[in-house]
């Protein structure tokens, strides 16, 4: 009963499971469509949070960098769309935030919890193998194995 407890991330090395989540405008976004790119996942609990919010801006002010390296990233949450339109727009956060309404895929990525989602990061190489696997808030640097 209390499994989601004690549950760690996927482990680094595995592949990363595939799914298929539309973001705040309808895209649908499909991980195996963008196999050939690094990936981050970074699954957080709500939207305009002081935590969650602190973590995607870091993601946000490190975005230059990370699209001159070819990494695709995208925020994930049971929020709905209307909610992350307007977080996206007021932080200004220029990748997607993907809506999952009944944390399927949070339940995938062991990051699901009762009510809200257990803050997850993930980074997925190219090959669509899982590089990198945190709890937490780690930085940009760190997740992409420069910290």
């Amino acid at each position: 009963m209390l499994n989601w407890l004690f549950s760690k991330p996927l482990a680094v090395g595995t592949p990363a499971p595939d799914f298929t989540l539309s973001d705040d405008a309808g895209n649908a976004y499909t991980l195996s469509a963008l196999r050939g790119r690094a990936v981050v996942l970074v699954f957080y609990p709500s939207d305009n949070t002081p935590v969650c919010t602190r973590q995607l801006c870091e993601f946000r002010d490190a975005w230059e960098s990370l699209r001159r390296r070819g990494v695709e990233v995208f925020g994930i949450n049971p929020g709905s769309a209307e909610r992350h339109a307007g977080f996206r727009a007021k932080r200004r956060l220029p990748f997607p935030l993907l809506v999952d309404e009944r944390q399927q895929v949070a339940s995938l990525y062991n990051a699901d919890a009762p009510i809200i989602v257990r803050r997850t990061v993930y980074r997925i190489d190219p090959d669509g193998t899982i590089a990198f696997a945190r709890r937490g808030t780690p930085s940009p640097e760190e997740v992409m194995g420069r910290g």
